[in-house]
């Protein structure tokens, strides 16, 4: 059967666990993530391509010794792969940034078991994007049969839950119809509303807002060094010397112990390049700090930033600014700055839904956190709608 006709309702499906995302050519993987991207443009999310989950399991940020143990999903019809999802089996509630830490509080004090348990997720990146990846057509049959394949295994093998963070809206719906429970949550992004420069996108906010930003751009201007942005064939192997560092010093202060390995940033350099936009403050012929940032077709997504200087402002400069710079300048829809920070609301960055699925085999604790959920839930939309009356846009024609 061609991809490009509708799938047979009547065709049998069978659903495979592979334990290394080298096993599963690129070709049939990337045929499901990133469909659009055949003619050779860039993927919608550059994190679901096969090339950048290889990077991740190739060096050694995934796998044995990490808690999150690769068991990548295919669906195949007959001799073709018309889904696949990136699971793994995780050991602990690490990298995920929606957080269970509670949840497995909570089900351990009641004599419960609640790791390992299986994540379909891009491992320490807290972006949306599809997590049910099909081909064009397969959409509603793949993605069931992709939840179907993942709750078999969960309850063959004793694992009482099975979660899908960062999905997309869509996918988040028509889980909930399958019965999987709906969490949401909030993350800052800044929304392209067809601004022709910085200035134009300034001149959306309020005058007070307008000019703390202009403030602090001429702060962080003015720490003795410029500010260069590479991306491709301009990123010097040395960048990544620097971008290991700053990495490091912010993962040791945030998570404790950095996530992705030094092999990394050096596969990164190999194939990931083209994909990747780095921000860096160079003075007196140094790196002294440095975002990196992952390119999508429509969406500029922040990922990591470090310093080994203090400058002020330097941080909102390299993190926001220039990210919302260049986004405004290739036309892209809107810049995902990762994680939480409210601090990003008075730099243009507006509160936005996260979502995410999970499956619960233990009945008891099943109803115990869908009534959490729902609570939670409300407080989502009640934040939702405050942190936007709050935010840093006119709200008449005349500012307030």
């Amino acid at each position: 059967m061609s991809s490009a006709q509708p799938p047979d309702p009547e065709a049998p499906l069978s659903v495979t666990a592979h334990d290394s995302i080298a096993v599963i050519p690129a070709s049939d993987w990337d045929a499901c993530a990133c469909p659009e991207a055949e003619e050779g443009g860039r993927p919608l999310d550059p994190f679901t391509t096969h090339r950048f989950l290889s990077a991740i399991e190739e060096s050694g940020s995934v796998g044995p010794g990490t808690g999150w143990q690769p068991m990548y999903l295919t669906v195949q019809s007959g001799d073709e792969v018309v889904a696949a999802a990136p699971l793994y089996a995780k050991g602990h509630s690490q990298g995920e940034y929606i957080f269970d830490h509670s949840w497995a509080h909570a089900y351990e004090r009641a004599g419960g078991r609640y790791y390992p348990k299986l994540q379909i997720a891009v491992p320490f990146t807290p972006a949306t994007g599809r997590r049910f990846l099909t081909r064009p057509g397969w959409e509603s049959a793949g993605m069931a049969a992709l939840v179907e394949g993942a709750v078999q295994l969960a309850s063959r093998n004793d694992i009482t839950t099975l979660h899908a963070t960062f999905c997309t809206e869509g996918e988040a719906l028509a889980g909930a119809q399958m019965g999987l429970l709906h969490r949401t949550g909030t993350q800052f992004h800044w929304v392209n509303r067809g601004y022709s420069d910085f200035d134009a996108f300034l001149a959306d906010l309020s005058s007070r807002k307008r000019k703390n930003i202009r403030k602090e751009r001429a702060q962080a201007q003015a720490f003795g060094g410029e500010i260069r942005l590479r991306t491709g064939d301009q990123i010097r192997p040395a960048d990544w010397d620097d971008i290991w560092r700053f990495y490091q010093d912010t993962g040791a202060r945030k998570w404790g112990t950095p996530y992705l390995t030094r092999a990394f940033f050096e596969i990164a350099h190999e194939t990931l390049r083209d994909d990747i936009l780095l921000i860096l403050a160079e003075r007196e012929g140094r790196n002294v700090a440095g975002a990196l940032n992952v390119i999508g077709r429509e969406c500029l997504y922040g990922r990591y930033w470090g310093a080994t200087e203090h400058h002020p402002a330097l941080h909102f400069e390299a993190c926001y600014y220039q990210a919302i710079d260049w986004a405004i300048e290739r036309g892209l829809a809107r810049v995902e700055a990762g994680a939480q920070g409210e601090h990003k609301l008075a730099r243009g960055y507006l509160p936005a839904p996260t979502h995410s699925l999970h499956w619960i085999g233990d009945p008891g604790f099943r109803n115990a956190v869908e009534q959490f959920l729902e609570g939670e839930s409300r407080a989502v939309d009640e934040d939702i709608e405050i942190l936007t009356s709050f935010g840093p846009f006119r709200k008449t024609g005349s500012e307030e």
